[in-house]
Order: structure tokens, then sequence, then C-alpha cells
């Protein structure tokens, strides 16, 4: 079953389920509340000719009749009723269903309204009363509620036409509102159909909306559509560059094992060659692959402790002044510089930091850390040929590089400073960039302090 089915279903069941408890409720409370009225009136009636016997304590059957006659009600009767359950004034009605009213003697007072089949209810009123002669008998007034029950017809038809007016209204409100609901999504829907089929990323029209949960909702799939967009376009690039640069090694590899097979066996020295070759363009695309699962991985949660940033930029920069013959200053301008995060990446940010400044400069390489306000500041500088002011913001993104050429002289594959601003970001940190051409580079990495 639609949505718009359900929708319309339930509001229109909803709808007549509360009609018929109101007007049922409203039917047997007037009802009710008419009935006591007219026992009322009766009891009324009643008691007006029990204090006119009182007050003719010698009156005859036959004036007794008469009397009874002048207060007989329009559509009942009046019986007296001796101790022997007999009548004791003879009385005639035209209503057959009074003949089937119990015949019974009493000293109680009561009322009652007695049920009839096919016919109206019928209010009885049940009195003692002194008759003339001192004993006690049973005054019984009855009225058949002609009236009521014409009323009660009445009502009933017109609680029945008011709620079918009621009705027919709420299944066309029904109507609308699943229209109003649910066109909102059956246009998302849409959108999502022509995003799979047709690679649009189409976006839903916002303007002029009502600022409801379906606008939050149709905004939320907007900015999901931004952010699917983004991606893919990231992705495809990625996919791309990294086809291309695992594209030359493997060139590479296979021209020399073709050479080798043609070769090799005859010439010692293309032999080795090709060895070499083959081995630094294996250790190329190792390196390369390496680095792109180090981009997937940052990319997921890790353990985060309290590292002395401090500390781990001595220990990273000894292990680079014992495998290379170069000069390092290290300027350390404060204490505890603690900082919360995941130890193993904050180095790996720290040695692609150094490793460049190594690779793209061969004069001395100044580093220093600091504490400024809340940050931590780790900069390294190189004194190299510097990065173009337009360059500033490329060279963060995956697989670029300033000098392409150069790049792979030393190596390079263009992912190590992407890992490094992912893992800074995830770590609240900023990663920026200094640069002027011929005058070198100093990269600053900005983490917040651990109090």
């Amino acid at each position: 079953m639609k949505l718009r089915t359900k929708i319309q279903t339930f509001s229109s069941l909803f709808m007549l389920v509360l009609i018929l408890l109101v007007n049922t409720s409203i039917y047997f409370l007037f009802q009710k509340t008419a009935a006591d009225s007219e026992l009322e009136q009766l009891a009324v009636h009643a008691e007006t000719l029990t204090v006119t016997f009182a007050e003719n304590p010698e009156i005859t059957n036959e004036e007794a009749g008469n009397l009874i006659n002048a207060y007989l009600p329009t559509n009942g009767t009046i019986r007296i009723i001796d101790e022997d359950g007999g009548y004791k004034v003879p009385i005639t009605t035209k209503v057959e269903d009074y003949e089937k009213l119990p015949l019974e003697y009493t000293t109680a007072e009561s009322q009652a309204i007695v049920s009839s089949q096919n016919s109206p209810d019928i209010a009885v009123i049940t009195k003692p009363i002194i008759w003339g002669s001192g004993e006690v008998v049973t005054l019984q007034m009855s009225n058949q509620l002609v009236h009521l029950e014409e009323t009660m017809t009445t009502l009933f038809y017109v609680l029945v036409l008011a709620g079918a007016m009621m009705l027919v209204p709420s299944v066309i409100a029904g109507s609308l509102l699943s229209r109003f609901l649910l066109n909102p999504i059956q246009k998302l829907k849409q959108a999502m159909k022509d995003n799979t089929k047709h690679d649009i990323w189409q976006k839903l029209d916002l303007d002029n909306r009502s600022r409801d949960e379906l606008y939050e909702m149709e905004m939320t799939f907007n900015e999901m559509i931004d952010y699917l967009r983004d991606n893919f376009e990231k992705q495809e690039i990625f996919v791309s560059n990294a086809s291309h640069e695992l594209k030359t090694p493997i060139q590479i590899v296979k021209s020399y094992a073709q050479l080798l097979a043609r070769r090799g066996s005859d010439n010692p020295e293309l032999f080795k060659e090709s060895i070499e070759a083959i081995d630094s363009e294996a250790d190329r695309m190792n390196k390369l692959v390496e680095q792109m699962l180090s981009l997937a991985k940052n990319k997921q949660s890790s353990n985060m402790e309290r590292v002395d940033l401090g500390l781990l930029s001595e220990e990273t920069i000894a292990k680079f002044q014992r495998a290379y013959s170069r000069e390092f200053f290290f300027q350390k301008n404060a204490e505890d510089l603690f900082v919360k995060g995941n130890r193993g990446q904050l180095e790996q940010v720290i040695y692609i930091l150094i490793e460049n400044a190594i690779k793209y400069s061969s004069d001395q390489i100044n580093i220093s850390i600091s504490k400024i306000n809340h940050d931590v500041y780790f900069q390294v500088r190189d004194h190299g040929d510097g990065i173009p002011e337009e360059e500033h913001v490329r060279i963060f993104d995956r697989f670029y590089r300033v000098d392409k050429a150069r790049s792979r002289e030393t190596g390079g594959s263009g992912l190590g400073l992407a890992i490094s601003k992912i893992i800074t970001e995830e770590h609240s940190g900023e990663l920026t960039v200094s640069s002027k051409l011929g005058e070198g580079s100093t990269f600053s990495l900005r983490l917040p302090i651990d109090s």
C-alpha cells in the first residue's frame, strides 16, 4: 500500500471513528436527558393528582374516575391498583401497550422507563396514596414518549447528515495533506533516480519553501549531493593520478625486463644496470602504494593520547641526523609541549616535512618548535628554490608537484603533503606554507596544547 493511500485511509477512518463516537454520545446523552425530563414532568403531574385526592377524601369511585380522566396524560393512562392487584377504578385506554405493563400493588414510590419493542418507550410513575375508605392503594401514571421518539428519529437523521458532511471534507483534507507531504518526497525520489541513471548531480529547488522538517530533509539531500560530487571528482582524479604514477615505473620495469631477456646474458654491465633500475622502480611503486594506503588509513579513527611533541621532534630529527650527512639546526623555545593526538601519525607528519626539506634543498635545514598562546608550532625551513605563491594551496592536493621533472628525480609521489594535511586536520590543527621563489620554504604545523 502506498504512503498516500495509508495517509488518506488513516485520516478518513480516524475521522469516521471520531464522528461515530461524538454522534453516539450526543444521541444517547440527549435521549437520557429528554427521558429524565419526561419522567420529571410526569412525576409533577402525578403529585398534583395525589394532592387533589388528598383534598377530597370523600370522593366516590365514579367521581374518582372522572377526576382521573381529567388528569389523564395525552398519550398515557392512570391506574389505581388495590391491595388484591385489581383496578380500584376501571379505566380504559386506546394504547394496547399499556396492557402489557405489570399490574403490581406496591407501597414504594418509583420511576422507570419501560422499553417497548415496536413502539415508543413508556414513562411510568408509581406511588402510594390513601383512598377515601382509608386503605392504601397504588397510583400508576404512565405516558408513552411519542414526541421523544419522533425527536430522537429526527436527531438521528441530523447526526447522520452532519457526520457525512464532516466526513467528506476530512477525506478531501486527507488527500490534500498527503499530496502536500508527499510531493517533496516524490521530487526527492525522482532526483535520486536521475542522479543514479544520468550522473547529473541534480539538487532540489529550495526557493519559496517553508522552513519545516521537509525543507531540512531536502537541504540535507542537497548537502549530501555536494559532498558526493566532490568526493566522486576527487576519487576520479585520485584514480587517474594513481594509474598515471604507477604506469611509468611499471613501463620502466617491463622495458628493462625485455632488455634483459634480449641482451642481459651477454652484457654484465647492462645486467647490473637493469637490476638496479628495476629495484629502484620497485621501491618507488612500493612507497607509492604505502602512501596511498596511508591516506585511506588516516581517514579511520585513531587512538589519541597525550604526546610530548618536543620530545617526539628531537627523536625524529636524531634519526635523520644518523641517516643523512646534512646539517640540521633545531631550536626548542619552550618545555612541556604536550598535544592530544596519535603518536605514530604525528611522527609521520614530522618525518614528511623534514624529508621534503631534504629533497628540495641542499643547504642547512632549520627546525624549530615553540608555544604561542594555546598552540604548539612546529616549523621546518629549507633554503631551496621556493614555491610560487599561486601554488601554495595546491601543493597539499594529492599527486600535485610544483616541479614534476625534479620530483621524479627525487622520487617524490605528490602524496606526502596530502597525508600530512589530512592528519593535521584530524588533530584539529593547521598545516600552512610560506615561501618565495629563490628564498626557500617554511612549513608550519600548528596543534592545540593539551593542558
